[in-house]
């Protein structure tokens, strides 16, 4: 074997390897990012408690809008990462959660609630938000615990064979596809909101024609 040929099987065993690495850390620290969100979103009540004992305006402020930027910062990380459960070569190559699609979809109907609605002013908007982050944390905790990190079990070994990506492909892949048009319908909903908003504030404020072309325009 030449030395370019060992060159080159070293490189890509160094990035195949790093790259199965990386994967593995991501799905290893996504309960990590699961429970802290699930901690800060059911964690609002607790704040505004001591909003309510902090005597300085000024503390109060800081303090409710730290924990407003904490919880949405972690709530867009969490789905960031959460993108590789619909790269269809890493679903069918890695051990990864089953369910793990359907998890990220309800994160970002979690979050297109609380784009669309005021979650700390409207109680349903927050139940709403509420019942997507706890059915999405339970769809990715459950395999996680039960299939990817208990494949050694030999107790649960249907388990961890129906509920991982890489060993159940054909139910893997037909989730994964069915979850981003999920995303896809979601994120085209954002948008036309988002559209719609903007035009209703132009039309809004579009100044009225003046008399003279009213006028004009009788005029001819």
């Amino acid at each position: 074997m030449k030395p370019d040929d060992i060159a080159t099987a070293i490189t890509n065993a160094l990035v195949q390897g790093g790259s199965e690495w990386l994967v593995a850390t991501i799905v290893a620290f996504l309960p990590v990012l699961w429970t802290m969100s699930l901690i800060m979103h059911l964690g609002r009540p607790y704040v505004i408690r001591t909003l309510r004992r902090c005597g300085l305006r000024l503390g109060a402020d800081v303090w409710w809008m730290s924990y407003l930027l904490m919880r949405d910062a972690i709530l867009l990380a969490t789905f960031a990462l959460s993108w590789i459960f619909f790269e269809p070569n890493i679903v069918t190559q890695s051990a990864l959660p089953l369910t793990g699609p359907l998890a990220a979809l309800c994160l970002l109907l979690a979050l297109a609630v609380k784009l669309t609605r005021r979650v700390d002013d409207d109680i349903n908007a927050y139940r709403l938000s509420t019942v997507f982050l706890v059915v999405g944390a339970t769809l990715y905790y459950f395999p996680q615990v039960f299939a990817v990190e208990a494949a050694s079990q030999v107790n649960l070994a249907g388990i961890a064979t129906f509920f991982t990506s890489n060993s159940n492909v054909n139910l893997a892949l037909g989730i994964m596809w069915v979850s981003l048009a999920g995303v896809a319908l979601t994120a085209l909903y954002l948008f036309g909101r988002a559209l719609m908003s903007v035009n209703r504030k132009v039309a809004a404020g579009m100044p009225a024609p003046t008399a003279p072309i009213r006028q004009k325009a009788r005029v001819a």
